[in-house]
């Protein structure tokens, strides 16, 4: 099965997502007739390298391995992925290829949209979590100082490949942490602007079991939805001036809380449902949202398995991190709260407000 969608940016920058659950013999006939002509950096995450280099048509000579982690989305790896690049004598006419997860996306990314001042990319997310957010839609960033994605660039892939062959060796927590950025899509759906309802939060609801066995079409068709979102939304507002903030649900207090553990104890699909029941608790006892939408919401998060964190940070410790997010303005913390069924909105919080409902 293959689904195909398009991306369009503006008139002149326009790209095409693949959806597949065909072999590695076909996937790699569709890279090579992509990238024919071109020299490739292959930038590949080192799990990804040592369970799939012998199904990838690639020769060791064109692959830079990443160790694995989000703390390898450092300022050390993005140069040593630009020294590589000037080896193997890549020019503005080549390409930068990501094959692993999001920090193997967002690192190369950002590698191949400074390297001569931009060079084609092209995404293969080998993660649930990449697949279904962080390989489209442009963003590319390392992190520094503690500071997550502090460093980056909005600069699109010229061709995203989607292989659900490669989910059949993701471990149950990277499986996890992928749904949790597909429950968030859930919860923005009515407010992402889609021409039609997609009725994701239904979807899942009614396909849990499947979902959660990998059943491959459930997984195709998961996928798809989220991406006919996130399409909707990043066509619009391209580089985060608006609409595309509401990508954001969970992620404020996620990305503190992996900063604040430095990046070792939650994976980031965690980290953003914690964020999630965080701002669902707010929204209802603030009276955003009813009560009938807030216990619907709970239950589609516990039918996933999903947990509140048991014990959140002290207040003055994790609200240094949440002031050092890059959406904040004038002091003021941005969060997007839930505010009806399936749809959110942007509040921005002081800092006694914060240390309130933390607290």
């Amino acid at each position: 099965m293959r689904q195909t969608l398009k991306v369009q940016i503006s008139e002149n920058k326009e790209y095409l997502i693949e959806i597949s659950d065909s072999g590695f013999i076909k996937l790699n006939q569709d890279i090579y007739e992509f990238t024919k002509g071109q020299k490739r950096l292959v930038v590949m995450s080192k799990n990804v390298y040592k369970l799939y280099c012998e199904d990838l048509n690639f020769s060791d000579e064109e692959i830079f391995i990443l160790p694995d982690g989000e703390k390898e989305k450092n300022y050390t790896n993005y140069l040593k992925i630009i020294q590589k690049a000037q080896e193997l004598g890549l020019t503005r006419k080549d390409v930068i290829i990501a094959v692993g997860g999001g920090v193997v996306g967002d690192i190369a990314g950002f590698a191949a949209s400074t390297y001569m001042r931009g060079i084609d990319f092209i995404q293969i997310p080998t993660t649930l979590l990449s697949a279904v957010d962080s390989s489209v839609g442009g963003k590319t960033a390392i992190d520094y100082n503690g500071v997550k994605n502090i460093i980056g660039s909005f600069y699109q892939p010229k061709k995203v490949f989607i292989n659900i062959n490669f989910l059949n060796t993701l471990d149950k927590k990277q499986y996890m942490s992928g749904l949790g950025e597909v429950l968030k899509y859930a919860l923005i759906e009515n407010s992402c602007g889609h021409k039609t309802p997609l009725f994701l939060f239904e979807f899942l609801t009614l396909g849990c079991e499947k979902i959660l066995k990998k059943e491959p079409l459930n997984l195709i068709r998961m996928i798809e939805y989220c991406l006919n979102l996130k399409i909707a939304v990043v066509s619009k507002d391209e580089k985060e001036s608006g609409l595309r903030k509401i990508l954001n649900l969970g992620h404020t207090l996620g990305h503190a809380l992996e900063s604040y553990t430095k990046f070792s104890k939650y994976t980031h699909g965690e980290a953003v449902i914690y964020g999630i029941f965080f701002i669902l608790d707010w929204a209802y006892n603030n009276e955003y949202i009813t009560n009938s939408y807030y216990r619907l919401s709970l239950d589609l998060l516990d039918k996933y398995g999903f947990k509140r964190l048991k014990k959140m940070p002290a207040p003055e410790k994790i609200i240094q991190f949440l002031k050092k997010d890059k959406k904040n303005t004038n002091n003021q913390v941005t969060f997007i709260v839930p505010c009806g069924k399936k749809e959110v909105q942007e509040k921005l919080f002081s800092v006694s407000e914060l240390i309130s409902a933390l607290s």
